[in-house]
């Protein structure tokens, strides 16, 4: 616990995000205390920080496969808009029409795909838990995803 605020700090030095980087500390505890079960370890700072830099450089590497997958556009920026934003009928109107055209070529996926583009896109599940939740491996989860995304763009034309 002493060292929760460093490794947070180390953590977001890598990934870039304070949000993320305090979950990466949090499951690289729960991954110490399972690997230590409840034994002392000689350098069990060390063996924190390496378990920290490890999941940062794993987050870091999925975050820049998932944004080749994506066109490299940042979600949650997107998502960031006033009311004012939204407010103007045009706008409306024209997202109303492109969540139409997004639903229409979802329904056109396989059950499979469509299930995964929902809980990554929509949900916001990782791929680890959609593989999980379709019982199937991460790269087929991930396979699936980009695949609903590449057709709902060819389908919409340019959908994020």
């Amino acid at each position: 616990m002493r060292q929760r605020s460093a490794l947070v700090s180390y953590a977001s030095s890598i990934i870039g995000n304070r949000v993320q980087a305090e979950d990466l500390v949090q499951e690289a505890w729960l991954r110490f205390d399972a690997a230590s079960n409840g034994r002392f370890l000689d350098d069990a700072t060390g063996y924190l920080y390496r378990v920290v830099r490890n999941l940062a450089l794993d987050s870091k590497r999925r975050a820049q496969r998932e944004g080749a997958v994506s066109g490299g556009l940042d979600y949650d920026v997107a998502m960031e808009t006033s009311a004012s934003d939204i407010a103007d009928p045009e706008t409306v109107i024209l997202y109303k029409d492109d969540y139409a055209k997004v639903m229409q070529a979802m329904g056109e996926l396989p059950e499979r795909t469509r299930i995964a583009c929902e809980m990554h896109r929509f949900g916001g599940a990782k791929l680890r838990e959609i593989a999980d939740f379709l019982d199937i491996s991460v790269p087929l989860a991930h396979k699936l995803v980009a695949e609903g995304i590449d057709h709902c763009r060819q389908r919409v034309g340019g959908w994020p």
